[in-house]
């Protein structure tokens, strides 16, 4: 994959219900298909079907105690994430960045911002995630933004199609964890 070149003036904002279909068509593209595979994010190898879909986006906008954090570029939304405020500590996930867009240093800065806005808006001590194990570049890539592996895992939600077609039987998710005081 080539370097991608960075995004002029990236614009940081809280995302509404109207951004819904954008997003949903983001995290798709980011994680799902042929259109997947231009990025290094893809999951196309483990998991076919949906990634997300718009009540399960929807519903991350419209929680009390979560929100999506939208990247805009020229009017486009071209990366996003999902915090979750969970007492003490903040749940990072749904993280998205337009595959022609990797590897440009837009998903670092996402990545930060969002850790300042926990730290500074909901006072959390701590970032969590989790990724499937199986993802190692991944997993190396948190590992390198300070991020660490709990050896703490959860099984995959096999049967729920909501969160992809596995192509494999072994599929769980690492908890990773970085401390934000």
């Amino acid at each position: 994959m080539e370097t991608a070149q960075p995004v002029a003036r990236p614009v940081f904002r809280t995302a509404t219900r109207e951004d819904v279909p954008a997003l949903v068509a983001l995290i798709e593209s980011a994680y799902r298909g042929e259109s997947s595979r231009t990025g290094w994010t893809t999951e196309a190898d483990l998991l076919e079907g949906q990634r997300t879909d718009p009540e399960g986006v929807a519903a991350v906008i419209e929680g009390e105690r979560s929100l999506i954090l939208a990247v805009e570029s020229d009017g486009a939304v071209v990366a996003c994430c999902q915090l979750e405020n969970r007492d003490g500590h903040a749940y990072f996930g749904m993280f998205a960045v337009r595959p022609a867009l990797q590897g440009g240093g837009l998903g670092k800065l996402v990545l930060a911002e969002a850790e300042r806005r926990a730290r500074e808006e909901w006072a959390a001590d701590e970032m969590h995630m989790t990724v499937i194990t199986q993802r190692a570049d991944l997993i190396a890539w948190y590992v390198r933004r300070g991020y660490v592996r709990t050896g703490r895992t959860s099984p995959f939600p096999y049967g729920d199609a909501r969160f992809g077609l596995p192509t494999r039987d072994d599929l769980a998710f690492e908890l990773l964890v970085k401390n934000l005081a």
